[in-house]
């Protein structure tokens, strides 16, 4: 009973964690290994999967109903994310993952000094692309952040965030708002090759999914109500955060 209730309280954080921004994994995932630690990993990360697309979907539903959210990116970013999280999934099958695992740390670094030293960064809805241009570089990012999420995945929702206030102007709660759905995509695809090679336990992934549905309800309004500058911060919480468990697990634990 203990073990399920610790359980739900790191789906109900991680839901709220990656309503704002992104990054629940860091909170839900290691739990799941410390409670389950001899389970298969591919079984502990598909029934990962299977509670998080609930969360995300809910956050996604609602900031759709409360934000406007820019369909011109976020169609075609989530339907190539959906293919490309599927092959990253396969990949990793065929081809190790450690190099990521010791470039991971490096990159949340420079994403965090560029947004510290940028005071102003998300803070303005400004799109700076349209049309055919705009279309182009969604599918370049969502391929490339869906690739990432099957392949490997830790801080994909801070990587989207980032890079719709980077590359298109969006602020942070905009930014928010796309990258929720385009993670509902990269989960889906990932929940396909997870249940088709059977690493899926329902009933557990189930239980958490209802925390996880909590947390991202309350996650999304506190996001539309304190806006880009609350996300902001929570961001370079989160992102912190990831440097720390992602440099410990690169570089210092092994």
């Amino acid at each position: 009973m203990v073990d399920y209730l610790l359980l739900g309280v790191a789906a109900f954080s991680a839901g709220l964690v990656d309503a704002v921004v992104g990054g629940g994994g860091l909170i839900q995932l290691p739990t799941m290994f410390s409670v389950f630690p001899n389970m298969a990993p591919a079984t502990l990360i598909g029934t990962n999967k299977l509670a998080s697309i609930f969360g995300t979907s809910v956050a996604a539903v609602s900031y759709a109903r409360r934000v406007a959210i820019a369909w011109s990116v976020a169609a075609p970013a989530a339907i190539a994310a959906l293919v490309f999280a599927f092959l990253g999934a396969y990949t990793v099958t065929q081809v190790s993952a450690e190099f990521m695992r010791l470039l991971l740390p490096v990159v949340l670094v420079a994403v965090a000094i560029y947004t510290f030293a940028r005071k102003d960064f998300g803070s303005v809805h400004a799109p700076v692309h349209s049309g055919v241009k705009e279309q182009t570089l969604a599918l370049l990012v969502g391929s490339g952040i869906g690739f990432y999420d099957g392949f490997f995945g830790p801080g994909t929702g801070s990587f989207l965030v980032f890079l719709f206030v980077r590359i298109f102007g969006f602020d942070f709660l905009g930014a928010s708002a796309v990258a929720k759905i385009v993670n509902v995509a990269c989960n889906f695809a990932a929940l396909i090759w997870f249940g088709y090679s059977g690493h899926l336990i329902w009933q557990l992934g189930l239980l958490m999914a209802i925390c996880q549905i909590a947390g991202a309800f309350i996650g999304s309004r506190l996001a539309m109500k304190h806006g880009s500058g609350f996300v902001r911060q929570l961001f370079l919480i989160v992102v912190s955060l990831l440097i720390l468990k992602t440099g410990y697990d690169a570089w210092l634990r092994w």
